[in-house]
């Protein structure tokens, strides 16, 4: 991935920072506004650019790159399933449509969600709603991978229910109100 490449870090933690791609936490930042228009554009232009890697045979990774040799083992917890390109550790997971569908709703680039539905649609009823993929680009259903998950049955109908009807994006996405200040109130239940 590239050093500037418009996205925001994973996961930080006293001991490191985690430079790879996380694909919720992305959509996440662009539906409730913690990233800025011009942020939420360069999150979306890096999908766009780089596709193959993120997005694949079967959107979408959870995070990008995989990471590879013994680290995996320290990072992810050693769960044989988080072996390289797999499971938390560059798998692909259906699930995460709704999200992706919704970010590119919010940035009025709706042809990112029909590519990435038209994949999953190629795919997911076929392999039997299964919970994620393997593989560099979400080739294979993932090792262990349940099938009939509800959760990735959800994710598509909610993505497809958006992209037919973008008004339903105001229930899940939060548009920033720079006039707006808390209301401070105590609680019922709070005596001096």
């Amino acid at each position: 991935m590239p050093t500037r490449g418009g996205y925001f870090i994973g996961n930080i933690s006293p001991a490191r920072m985690d430079f790879r791609w996380f694909c919720l936490g992305n959509c996440i930042a662009i539906l409730s506004s913690l990233a800025t228009p011009e942020q939420s554009m360069a999150i979306m232009d890096l999908i766009e650019s780089r596709w193959e890697e993120l997005a694949g045979e079967m959107p979408l990774k959870v995070c990008y790159p995989a990471i590879e040799s013994h680290e995996w083992r320290i990072v992810t917890g050693c769960d044989p399933k988080n072996t390289r390109w797999s499971y938390h550790n560059g798998g692909s997971w259906p699930v995460l449509l709704w999200l992706l569908t919704a970010a590119c709703i919010k940035t009025g680039r709706p042809q990112i969600a029909r590519r990435a539905i038209e994949l999953a649609e190629s795919r997911l009823l076929k392999d039997n709603w299964p919970e994620y993929y393997d593989g560099k680009l979400g080739r294979y259903v993932g090792k262990q991978a349940r099938k009939f998950q509800t959760w990735s049955v959800a994710g598509y109908l909610v993505a497809k229910m958006m992209l037919e009807d973008p008004s339903h994006l105001g229930m899940i996405a939060l548009e920033e109100d720079r006039q707006m200040k808390p209301v401070m109130k105590r609680s019922n239940s709070w005596t001096c």
